[in-house]
């Protein structure tokens, strides 16, 4: 996006970091943690009024595990699961979180599920809370991703019926293909209740990074 915070760009009339966070609020998760860190006082600012939990991230130029380290550390409330969400995921809708919360519900013996479209993995990532620990203690730059990667017989997927959970804004292409597809949409529905599912999102986009 070059020196635009895409996290600003308007869709539908709100700014992409406050549609996402709202997404997720209104899905019913029970703690949603927002992590800043390139242009925080922006950020927050898009964000006012929310019943977030924030947490700055002063390391954010380090990479995106870092975000993960500070969203997964301010989380404080009980909860089953840990949704990592990304800021940049304008489909998502509560009806995409409702499916990946049952599907975790009803997910078996493993303890992380991932989406996926098209045989393609997507976000956002849920994982039982029991794995936190093991990823606070990783290093920074392996997070859960790497986390994931090398504990494949804990992971179980769910392939989407949309490709909300791998769409995502990089350029000013994205986002004008998005505008268009967005023209004349019909309205998604709401869902609420469930298992106790904390989620966060970072948003400590730096010009010319991702989020």
């Amino acid at each position: 996006m070059g020196v635009v915070n895409k996290l600003a760009l308007t869709v539908a009339g709100v700014p992409l970091v406050r549609r996402t966070a709202q997404t997720l609020l209104s899905a019913g998760l029970e703690e949603v943690v927002a992590v800043t860190g390139h242009e925080a006082a922006q950020v927050r600012a898009l964000l006012g009024g929310l019943s977030l939990t924030f947490v700055e991230n002063p390391a954010y130029a380090d990479g995106q595990m870092t975000s993960v380290h500070a969203g997964l550390a301010a989380l404080s409330r009980p909860c089953d699961a840990v949704m990592v969400c990304l800021s940049d995921q304008p489909l998502l809708a509560t009806d995409d979180i409702a499916r990946l919360v049952r599907a975790f519900a009803e997910r078996g013996r493993a303890s992380i599920l991932v989406p996926t479209y098209g045989g393609a993995r997507g976000n956002p990532v849920v994982l039982a809370r029991e794995h936190l620990a093991a990823i606070l203690g990783e290093d920074r730059n392996l997070g859960c991703r790497g986390f994931i990667d090398r504990n494949p017989e804990l992971v179980a997927t769910v392939e989407m019926d949309t490709d909300h959970v791998v769409f995502d804004l990089d350029t000013p292409e994205d986002y004008q293909a998005l505008l268009e597809r967005l023209a004349g949409g019909p309205a998604e529905r709401g869902w609420s209740g469930g298992l106790r599912v904390a989620g966060w999102a970072w948003a400590d986009e730096a010009p010319g990074g991702e989020s």
